[in-house]
């Protein structure tokens, strides 16, 4: 058991294409390496000479699940880059769109993803329809996912990839009986969200690596403002993350990978309820006492815990919020004054799986010449390639290699790395 190879091929339930490779010599994993093999898409490219308009529509094409938060993100830098200031009414809609986006997200990665490891099953579709537990869950998961995809719709025009966000605000306005329809949706939910959390907080794996977390703060745990702070007590605005954050080159790897200040780090989840959890909506703050004292935590299975509590925060704001908005009126978007000069503009957002950056540049003529970007599993994959590393090395002495490779294979679910809806997540190939 102290010397092999492990070659993990085609793995799925992620976006896009990767392998993974581990070499074990003398009871230490020499390398362990996460080789993305997706093929460039050139969507910084795709905007670069076109309008600044086109930004939020062509970039939330990278992602399906992701698509509100890489609309939200390009959108917030160009409006930072032109001075556009938005009203509270769209930053209020916007949160609810993001919250929407989250919702769904976490839930098809709580409930179809994660929970069939958590009940001994290699799928959902393993359950026992008889066994009453098993049978609510399943109901449970459509419930939840569908209460964020009605609320993106309403909101955004779409459940996927919405059309109503633009530069300066929105195109198109929820109705108020639409709204309330998605409130009572959520408002359903709430006693399901609690149960999954008790679910998660019950499970037996457990993997503590002292890391450092990077995520925003402010004083509502929402998605989309705040500054950026770190476990180790940094806190910095969003314009200055590129001071400490830097882009490295993975040579076996067609994605590039991330370090803060020289060093891997995390972030996602369970780094936004490390560095903010105080903020969360008190109404989840009494719910879930037990459960968030569990946090600060360096055990990475708590990403899913943390997940799974933020999926009820959700639910709380996103109620109070639409209590704010239901009677929303049509506003024109905002419009900049474009002079004769050059604009840079940073965008920082949540993402479901972490902190997403966009820096972009736009001439005066309103055109964009610039757009770089840096993405939430970007920014884990040196973080998960040592983390993954570790936990195998913990593993030598008491498990068979079946056990090691369905434990690699649990850790990376709890990573969550834009999953996709693959039903068998790897093949191990013991070498």
């Amino acid at each position: 058991m102290h010397k092999f190879d492990i070659d993990l091929k085609n793995i799925s339930k992620i976006e896009g294409h990767t392998h993974l490779e581990a070499k074990v010599r003398g009871g230490k994993v020499q390398s362990c390496k996460l080789k993305i093999t997706e093929g460039k898409r050139f969507f910084r490219e795709a905007v670069i000479g076109k309008s600044y308009k086109t930004v939020g529509q062509t970039m939330s094409r990278i992602c399906g699940t992701c698509s509100s938060a890489h609309a939200l993100g390009s959108i917030e830098a160009v409006e930072k880059a032109l001075g556009i200031k938005v009203s509270r009414q769209t930053i209020l809609l916007r949160n609810l769109l993001s919250n929407a986006g989250h919702l769904r997200d976490h839930a098809m990665h709580l409930y179809f993803f994660c929970l069939p490891d958590i009940l001994g099953f290699d799928s959902v579709l393993d359950f026992d329809e008889n066994n009453k537990e098993q049978h609510e869950l399943i109901h449970d998961a459509l419930d939840v996912k569908e209460a964020g995809n009605v609320l993106c719709a309403i909101v955004g025009g779409r459940a996927v990839h919405p059309p109503n966000a633009v530069v300066g605000g929105f195109s198109k306005f929820p109705k108020k009986k639409d709204l309330l329809k998605a409130k009572e949706k959520l408002e359903e939910c709430r006693d399901k969200i609690i149960k999954i959390i008790d679910v998660f907080h019950k499970r037996d794996e457990k993997f503590n690596r002292k890391i450092n977390y990077a995520g925003l703060i402010n004083k509502d745990y929402n998605f989309l403002e705040g500054k950026i702070k770190t476990s180790e007590g940094v806190i910095i605005g969003e314009k200055d993350y590129d001071k400490h954050l830097q882009e490295v080159v993975l040579p076996y790897s067609s994605a590039e990978g991330a370090k803060w200040k020289g060093k891997d780090f995390m972030v996602g989840a369970l780094a936004r309820i490390n560095v903010n959890k105080e903020s969360l909506h008190k109404k989840t703050q009494k719910d879930v006492k037990e459960y968030l004292k569990e946090f600060p935590s360096d055990n990475i299975f708590h990403n899913n815990l943390a997940q799974a509590i933020e999926c009820l925060h959700i639910i709380d704001s996103s109620i109070d919020m639409i209590d704010k908005v239901k009677d929303s009126k049509k506003e024109k978007p905002a419009e900049p004054k474009i002079e004769d000069k050059d604009y840079e503009g940073v965008g920082v957002v949540e993402a479901p799986r972490g902190t997403l950056y966009y820096k972009i540049k736009i001439d005066g003529r309103g055109i964009v010449t610039d757009c770089d970007l840096c993405i939430p599993t970007q920014q884990n994959i040196i973080h998960m390639e040592k983390g993954i590393a570790k936990y195998i090395e913990s593993m030598l002495d008491e498990k068979s290699k079946n056990e090691i490779s369905m434990g690699v294979e649990k850790m990376i679910r709890a990573y969550d790395p834009c999953m996709s809806c693959a039903t068998h997540f790897l093949k191990i190939d013991w070498i």
